[in-house]
């Protein structure tokens, strides 16, 4: 193999580490495999509910968006949290970890770990759920009525994780 060829090929096999180093310790995966890295566009549901206090308040609800690779649609994200590939494969998770996003206005940066699986796919050995690259999803201000719903745009990567 030519040394052209050799520096590209070792770049590539080291910006996932990199990758993985930078994140924050809260959310790392250490010792982890990448199964499925895709790009999400979406939005945050959230609601207008009463407070502990009484007062009105946005409260999450739900995310809703489509999952892509290369410009391609390869699955959703939804309500538990599920993530469901194209293939049917299916996972839910639970956050163990959390991390800000970069701005007032991000989403914090999650994992979760596998809580529940369905189907055969890309998805059956995950069992770790990074969000990571969060821009908007965040809703301020206040509500009016109790029952309204408003929807924060909002785009992440999802990183698919096993256990080596």
């Amino acid at each position: 193999m030519s040394i052209k060829l050799a520096v590209p090929c070792l770049l590539l096999l080291a910006a996932p580490a990199a990758a993985a180093e930078a994140l924050p310790a809260a959310i790392a995966a250490p010792g982890e495999t990448v199964v499925l890295s895709v790009h999400a566009e979406g939005a945050q549901v959230y609601e207008c509910k009463a407070g502990t206090d009484g007062k009105l308040a946005w409260a999450f609800r739900e995310p809703i968006a489509t999952l892509l690779a290369e410009g391609k649609t390869v699955g959703r994200h939804y309500a538990g949290p599920s993530w469901e590939d194209a293939d049917g494969s299916a996972v839910v998770g639970k956050a163990i970890g959390n991390a800000p996003g970069a701005t007032a206005a991000d989403i914090p940066w999650l994992k979760l770990e596998v809580a529940a699986r369905r189907g055969n796919g890309v998805l059956t050995p995950v069992t770790t759920v990074q969000r990571i690259n969060t821009h908007g999803g965040k809703l301020e201000g206040a509500c009016e009525k109790a029952g309204d719903f408003r929807s924060a745009p909002y785009s992440a990567e999802y990183v698919f994780l096993r256990k080596s």
